[in-house]
């Protein structure tokens, strides 16, 4: 990967990180953050709790002998294939090994999975040279429409 710490632009910089993507159930996203934030920030900028949720899509699998599914499902024969709804939950953490390791610990021990399907990165995260009184016509506070609708 190249080293992009010398990069600068007017627009601001960059910085290294690590994106870790989750796949899990779409109810389950909050229970994970929340365990995240009890031992890191998720700060993106002057901003925290920061993460990306994907639509709803499937994910597909085929329990071997000796999985857990064959373990608690009663009658399940292994190697069927199941298949149950997923979102991806995104998130990036600095580029420390130390914070990659907690941050893996609670997401694990938040996910329903015994095995999750996580991947891990290393990326470089923008860092936006940060004007709140820009007047920019295409920054929210300019542009006349404001912030998008929340979702709850």
């Amino acid at each position: 990967m190249i080293d992009l710490t010398e990069y600068k632009a007017e627009s601001g910089r960059l910085v290294p990180v690590w994106t870790i993507e989750v796949q899990t159930l779409p109810q389950d996203t909050d229970r994970i953050l929340d365990e995240i934030m009890k031992i890191h920030p998720l700060s993106f900028g002057r901003y925290q709790r920061n993460a990306s949720i994907s639509a709803v899509g499937k994910e597909t699998t085929q329990p071997e002998p000796g999985s857990t599914t064959t373990t608690h499902v009663e009658g399940f024969e292994p190697g069927a294939t199941e298949t149950y709804p997923m979102v991806e939950l995104k998130i990036s953490v600095e580029r420390d090994l130390d914070t990659l390791s907690s941050v893996m610990d609670a997401i694990i021990h938040a996910h329903h999975y015994e095995e999750p399907v996580i991947f891990v990165r290393e990326d470089w995260a923008s860092r936006a040279a940060y004007n709140p009184k820009s007047d920019n016509p295409n920054r929210w506070w300019n542009n006349g429409r404001g912030l998008p609708d929340r979702i709850e």
